[in-house]
């Protein structure tokens, strides 16, 4: 056997033997259900709507759309509305604004104009972020990476997946839920409490927000984690908040599972009285709520069927935990 044969066969060796499951989630994680307090910052600045100027719309005019990232503005990098308007001319000059447009960049010069009152004006509306609430779906008690929501912060101006550059979920206490009725689904209302940061996100994905949790972990046994093919038909539960930070458990029954989904995996309809009577079923602040079955988590919360809200579909956990492992 000649060298470049035995470099061959020692090449292919050590690709065979590299670890298959460095990238695998865990078989167990601690279920959630949590309420907690979700705060994002945005990929710049994004521009979510106009206004007029002395009767113009100015931001209109120059070339801006509604979904564009400022990004720097004057060649200066820009990721918050303090930033952005430090760095514009109010000096009757033209400022160069660098934005993000389907991820291509692209160069707009605006010349800002003074209102009825003298102060110079953009003709933008922007957001530089978003607040507010969802369920702790998950946390790995090996990586310390958490998932919640079960699927991605949309901007709604936009109606849009938000581009984050970082962001944090903190505690958060429910104080009162407006019910859902068939057409109208409610919503949890809570109190925040930002000075405690459970942990830093990372992603904002379909799948959920995902990032490394910090706290100390709860006093809770970990599940095994169920496969797909695992999930059925029949009993299960939803595990999410109702009342202040109690974490409780409410019947539900899977009525179909579908294999090959995205994202709508699990449908199922709430059976528990106490949380139809509280909640008049599923309620936005409830996604991310962990479901399990037969004593494992199986999926999380994603979705209220508004025309019938004791019915909702949720998302296989395995997808989330390979998004939340990437």
């Amino acid at each position: 056997m000649n060298l470049k044969n035995k470099l061959l066969i020692v090449f292919s060796f050590l690709l065979i033997c590299i670890p298959v499951n460095v990238l695998a989630y865990s078989s167990s994680v601690i279920p959630g259900g949590e309420t907690v307090g979700i705060e994002v910052a945005s990929k710049g600045v994004l521009v979510v709507g106009f206004y007029k100027v002395n009767d113009e719309m100015i931001g209109k005019e120059y070339g801006f759309e509604v979904g564009d990232s400022i990004i720097k503005v004057n060649d200066v990098k820009v990721s918050t509305i303090d930033e952005m308007i430090k760095n514009v001319n109010e000096d009757g000059s033209k400022t160069s604004f660098t934005i993000l447009r389907d991820n291509k960049e692209m160069e707009i010069d605006a010349l800002l104009k003074k209102d009825a009152e003298g102060v110079y004006k953009t003709g933008l509306y922007v957001k530089d972020s978003i607040t507010g609430i969802g369920t702790l779906t998950y946390i790995d008690p090996e990586s310390l990476v958490f998932g919640a929501l079960g699927h991605e912060i949309i901007e709604k101006s936009t109606a849009s997946k938000f581009e984050i550059k970082d962001g944090m979920i903190f505690d958060a206490s429910v104080v009162d839920i407006d019910k859902s009725s068939d057409n109208s689904a409610g919503e949890k209302n809570a109190t925040y409490n930002k000075g405690k940061v459970f942990g830093t996100i990372k992603e904002n994905e379909s799948s959920g927000v995902f990032g490394n949790y910090s706290d100390t972990l709860p006093e809770r046994d970990a599940l095994k984690v169920a496969s797909p093919k695992e999930v059925t038909v029949g009993d299960a539960t939803i595990r999410t908040v109702i009342e202040d930070d109690k974490v409780e458990d409410f019947k539900i029954k899977i009525i179909k599972v579908d294999l090959n989904n995205d994202s709508k995996n699990i449908l199922f309809e709430v059976d528990d009285p106490k949380l139809l009577e509280k909640a008049g079923g599923i309620v936005q602040g409830m996604s991310g709520s962990p479901i399990i079955q037969n004593n494992k988590i199986v999926g999380a919360v994603t979705h209220v069927i508004v025309n019938d809200v004791t019915k909702g579909y949720g998302i296989f956990i395995t997808t989330m935990l390979k998004e939340g492992e990437n």
